[in-house]
């Protein structure tokens, strides 16, 4: 079965947000927990928390179909040891902050090099930072998101996630999100059946579905290859409706969050419906 849901918004206090998501009839969400664009927030109140759970169980969602993000401002694979240091301690906040509220997962973009490492060194270091994290934190799965390439980013190759994951010792506390539009700019096709096929089997071989938690679908603004994010509304991008009915008669993706990341929040609900007109009986 398929949990398709959107990014919502949390604006008038977290526990808003599973009713944001029951609202366009999501059966999954992601949000923030936090600011996206600050360093601190406000500890979460435990009446805030207890609101949180209880809509959580109103809406009927569970757990491990909401796929919280964290802020845009960390970079675990920062080569600044004072920046990444930081990044270090706010990610330890975010899963803590997870952990609070009873949720299994914290979605993240791995890092970048600045220009000042190579790739491999990045992702070393993305994966030392890590290990820290796990080791000072509990339960919460990391889950590392494919990015487009953009800039000095990293993770935008499935061997780039494989190697984060291959140096990360508790492999229970590590995961991969993949962002149809990143996957997309990066060069992976997803077009046509055969293209579909193809980029799922390198996906299957090099990282292996067990470690995939969750997906991000996005169309996209992109070309093919352009390593550029932007996003678009199902359908209406250079990916194509294809796609994603690919995706949701793929077994391979059921019971995990399927996000919406699209740029128009007010069409959601109907994308949401969208999408679920495409599962094949």
């Amino acid at each position: 079965m398929k949990f398709v849901g959107a990014h919502v918004s949390t604006s008038g206090g977290i526990f808003n947000a599973p009713l944001n998501a029951k609202s366009i009839n999501a059966r999954a969400f992601a949000l923030f927990t936090k600011n996206q664009r600050q360093w601190k927030a406000k500890p979460l109140k435990d009446e805030d928390i207890l609101k949180f759970k209880e809509n959580l169980k109103k809406v009927k969602i569970k757990p491990e179909h909401v796929l919280p993000h964290d802020s845009y401002l960390i970079n675990l694979g920062n080569p600044y040891p004072e920046k990444r240091r930081k990044s270090i301690e706010a990610f330890i906040e975010e899963i803590e902050r997870c952990h609070q509220l009873g949720l299994k997962y914290l979605n993240f973009h791995p890092g970048s090099h600045l220009g000042k490492l190579t790739e491999d060194d990045c992702l070393k270091v993305v994966a030392d930072s890590i290990n820290e994290a796990v080791s000072r934190t509990k339960d919460v799965v990391l889950v590392i998101e494919n990015t487009a390439g953009q800039g000095s980013n990293v993770g935008y190759r499935f061997e780039h996630l494989a190697r984060i994951i291959e140096l990360v010792e508790d492999k229970s506390r590590i995961g991969v999100c993949l962002d149809t539009c990143h996957m997309f700019a990066a060069g992976y096709d997803i077009r046509t059946k055969k293209a579909y096929e193809k980029t799922m089997e390198e996906f299957r071989s090099i990282v292996g579905f067990e470690y995939l938690k969750g997906m991000h679908l996005n169309d996209a603004k992109s070309t093919l290859g352009s390593r550029v994010d932007r996003h678009h509304s199902i359908g209406k991008g250079n990916i194509g409706i294809d796609a994603f009915r690919f995706i949701m008669n793929d077994d391979r993706l059921n019971d995990i969050p399927l996000i919406l990341e699209t740029i128009d929040p007010s069409i959601w609900k109907e994308e949401i419906e969208l999408l679920y007109s495409l599962v094949e009986t």
